[in-house]
């Protein structure tokens, strides 16, 4: 699994690919210009299924900790996305 995923995206039901925390800290930054919600979910193994843990309406730089093993991804869910393009880079 890769240290650090790059999305972008410009419609709905859109995610970045999983990137694995193992009890670490990792970063996130959404940026650009759009009308959406950006959801951030995280999940005990990479296909299993994503419970969201936070959403974000504007431009964002976010630091997080991580005291377990989980997959944390980013995007937009369906009906989330209005316009534009959301820049999503989730690294470790």
């Amino acid at each position: 699994m890769a240290d650090s995923v790059t999305k972008s995206i410009s419609a709905e039901n859109t995610f970045s690919d999983p990137i694995r925390v193992d009890k670490g800290e990792f970063d996130l930054s959404i940026s650009g210009t759009f009308v959406a919600t950006v959801t951030v979910q995280r999940c005990r193994t990479s296909a299993g299924t994503y419970l969201d843990i936070e959403e974000h309406t504007a431009p964002a730089e976010k630091y997080g900790k991580c005291s377990g093993s989980w997959y944390y991804r980013a995007g937009v869910k369906t009906g989330d996305f209005t316009s534009g393009s959301v820049e999503i880079d989730l690294s470790i």
